[in-house]
């Protein structure tokens, strides 16, 4: 899947592990970049929530149509999907939102 980036702040942090590194420490760059690795080899976002990949899941409520990926907790990589066929995750932002 293609992956777009709602701003230059969270492409740099999603595509550069050192800046991720000192924004949120070793383990969360890492699992940060294995999402972005996770969700650019899955062909749809349907496939990552079918398969509970990084326990992937639909939000609700104020954040209808965006979806969730573990990190470390209680952070979650939040994304909305663009196109059907031919789909593209568009990563929103790194947040704690209980």
């Amino acid at each position: 899947m293609e992956i777009k980036y709602r701003n230059n702040q969270i492409r740099k942090i999603c595509t550069d592990a050192s800046a991720a590194r000192r924004e949120y420490g070793e383990e969360m760059a890492r699992k940060i970049h294995m999402r972005i690795d996770q969700i650019k080899a899955a062909d749809t976002v349907e496939l990552l929530v079918l398969g509970r990949i990084g326990r992937c899941h639909l939000l609700k409520g104020d954040r209808a149509n965006q979806y969730a990926m573990d990190l470390s907790q209680p952070y979650r990589l939040i994304f909305t999907k663009q196109g059907e066929e031919i789909q593209i995750a568009e990563i929103q932002e790194i947040v704690d939102y209980h």
